[in-house]
């Protein structure tokens, strides 16, 4: 493989005894079969605006209603594994981040969304640490979760500046009910983060989405930045390694991209690659509807008007041959799949 050198991700210390001390001190560790047994909230099938969405769901009132919580990322199960399903059942998971007000800034969450009964749940990110005496404790982990990925056992969320921030799926806690933080059962707690890192002369690379990219041998994580006006829109794809679906580490434990082209779009939201052709989310403010791009980085094709306001990131449903994304407006919040052949 031939590297990027100017941008790279350093991976950090893995936080296993702290995350256990705060299994043992606050609950019990569950995984996904634990917050499956207890779905505590309803969406609804529903029409969407915009042309291209061909199935839609809706989130329940307080969720499509919150001025604290936005929702920001989507992946599935089609990521998780090539079965495309989990302990039998196929999922949609979306991340928010709290953007602060009555209820204080919270944070960032993920969902868990079963698409057959469209019951979900919502599960808090939350850090291991320690408090003034010692004791394990946690505390909520504060970043935009512009994008989520799940890969094998791994959930990656997009941390803008920062880098991506890793948590493995099994080590959600359900915690006893005299711990609930901001009255949230279920805290999923990371595991390491990916520090960014650029040259001196290179402006640091910004993880504002993430995609994964299965069609890709061995699998690539997709990145870019959302820009405006005179600010950098490029992509970025990361080798992984095929067993773990971790970033692949070359020199120096330092995971470089294979490719880098700053030729995305103004507006960028997310971006999936399927089969070496990409697929760009873009929006233009609450009023507006969104649209999609599709072909490659400086020849993207526009198609103009097709989505809800709003729309977020993106990810690809391959035996369904879906594109599936969500938007973030209050009081018109989506998820829905689009036919990918549509802009084939």
């Amino acid at each position: 493989m031939d590297f990027i050198t100017d941008i790279h991700l350093q991976r950090g210390a893995e936080q296993t005894h702290r995350i256990d001390a705060l299994t043992r001190r606050l609950g019990a560790r569950v995984g996904v079969p634990g917050v499956l047994e207890a779905l505590n909230r309803q969406a609804a099938a529903t029409e969407v605006p915009g042309s291209a969405a061909e199935h839609g769901l809706t989130w329940n009132a307080q969720d499509n209603e919150s001025r604290l919580w936005w929702p920001q990322g989507i992946t599935t199960t089609a990521d998780a594994s090539d079965t495309e399903d989990r302990h039998g059942r196929a999922l949609v998971v979306t991340s928010w981040y709290s953007k602060g007000g009555a209820g204080g800034r919270q944070g960032s969450r993920v969902t868990f969304l079963d698409l057959e009964t469209l019951q979900y749940r919502h599960v808090l990110i939350v850090q291991a640490s320690t408090n003034l005496w010692g004791r394990p404790t946690l505390k909520p982990l504060h970043i935009h979760a512009g994008g989520v990925v799940w890969a094998g056992d791994y959930l990656h969320l997009a941390g803008t500046r920062r880098g991506i921030f890793t948590a493995r799926i099994d080590d959600i806690i359900r915690l006893q009910p005299s711990d609930k933080t901001f009255d949230y059962r279920y805290v999923l707690p990371v595991r390491f983060a990916y520090d960014a890192h650029s040259a001196t002369d290179i402006e640091q690379l910004r993880y504002s989405f993430l995609s994964l990219d299965r069609s890709a041998d061995p699998p690539e994580l997709i990145a870019g930045e959302y820009g405006t006006k005179d600010m950098s829109t490029r992509i970025v794809r990361y080798p992984m390694d095929p067993e773990s679906l971790l970033l692949h580490r070359g020199e120096g434990g330092a995971s470089r991209p294979i490719f880098m082209d700053s030729g995305g779009v103004g507006h960028m939201q997310g971006v999936t690659v399927v089969r070496g052709r990409y697929f760009v989310t873009a929006s233009r403010g609450k009023d507006t509807n969104g649209d999609v791009y599709a072909g490659h980085p400086g020849d993207l094709r526009r198609h103009r008007g097709v989505l809800p306001p709003g729309p977020e990131d993106i990810t690809y449903w391959p035996s369904r041959n879906q594109l599936w994304s969500l938007s973030e407006y209050p009081g018109r919040r989506f998820l829905f799949a689009m036919d990918r052949s549509r802009f084939e």
